[in-house]
């Protein structure tokens, strides 16, 4: 399926701000299953100075910076993307996630190196005992990682209500689990503490989801929003993604922009500024179907 995806960030500053750096992880990433048509990146003041780098998680990252004195910024960037259907795996099919964590430690099997990074606590999600417990209840001894692993899925969806006024970008993972509440960023944040406590590889996925409206009403235009789900580590499997704030393992409507520790190594736009005083931020998200994906992805 090819889609469209637009993304607009608009600040607009009390007072004049005089130079800004900033990164965006914005454009999309080339991956199995997903092929980058275009992706263009508009920046409002033009930027000084622009550049554009891979990082060490094979993310696509932009830097700019503006020099001259402006009372607004708009970063706004378009992509088309053709995706194709992922194949659900066989969770029960899928290896002990005994033996998986004891291959993440060793680091030797094929991938296991690379995916031993995603295992170890990070700046947003540092060990949490609370939810290393909530995993172990799903990880009993000898079951298929995938199995326990869309089980924790489903618990999160079932035990946590999703709530857009609770959590920021800085709210703990043991706050989340006390009020039993927060959003995908927080819920993705809460699988990743509960894995990796339990020595597995798992890694932050932020991208977007195609959202449908109602049958019979018109789309709003603006009203979609980036998303975030966890990815877990299987040798021989490569990673599985699982979104715990719809209960579902992602196939086609779920587009990935980065992967990361945390939403502290993919944070779509963030940066530096001198002078603006208070600011007002306003996001728009659009995500467009256009229709079959084409023959060569």
């Amino acid at each position: 399926m090819r889609y469209r995806v637009q993304h607009v960030t608009r600040y607009e500053y009390a007072d004049p701000v005089s130079l800004c750096h900033n990164i965006a992880h914005l454009k999309p990433r080339e991956m199995r299953g997903q092929r980058v048509l275009s992706s263009q990146l508009v920046i409002s003041p033009w930027p000084s100075v622009s550049s554009d780098h891979t990082d060490i998680f094979g993310n696509r990252v932009s830097y700019f910076s503006i020099q001259q004195s402006h009372a607004s910024l708009e970063v706004s960037i378009t992509s088309e993307l053709d995706l194709r259907p992922r194949p659900l795996p066989d969770l029960s099919a899928s290896p002990p996630w005994e033996e998986v964590a004891e291959r993440v430690r060793e680091g030797k099997a094929p991938g296991c190196m690379d995916a031993h990074l995603f295992s170890l606590p990070s700046r947003l999600v540092p060990e949490v005992p609370e939810a290393t417990a909530l995993a172990r209840a799903c990880f009993t001894p000898g079951r298929p990682i995938l199995e326990a692993a869309h089980e924790l899925m489903g618990g999160i969806f079932r035990d946590f209500e999703y709530d857009p006024h609770f959590s920021t970008v800085a709210t703990p993972v043991a706050e989340v689990i006390e009020h039993r509440r927060g959003v995908c960023q927080d819920f993705a944040h809460l699988a990743l503490a509960g894995l990796r406590g339990l020595g597995l590889a798992a890694r932050y996925v932020s991208g977007y989801l195609e959202t449908l409206p109602p049958p019979g009403q018109s789309k709003l235009q603006g009203a979609d929003a980036s998303h975030a789900w966890f990815s877990v580590f299987v040798p021989g499997e490569d990673w599985v993604d699982f979104d715990p704030t719809n209960d579902q393992i992602p196939t086609d409507q779920h587009i990935i922009t980065a992967i990361g520790r945390d939403f502290h190594d993919v944070t779509p736009l963030r940066g530096v500024f001198y002078g603006g005083g208070e600011n007002v931020l306003e996001v728009a998200v659009d995500v467009d179907r256009l229709g079959p994906r084409t023959a060569a992805t």
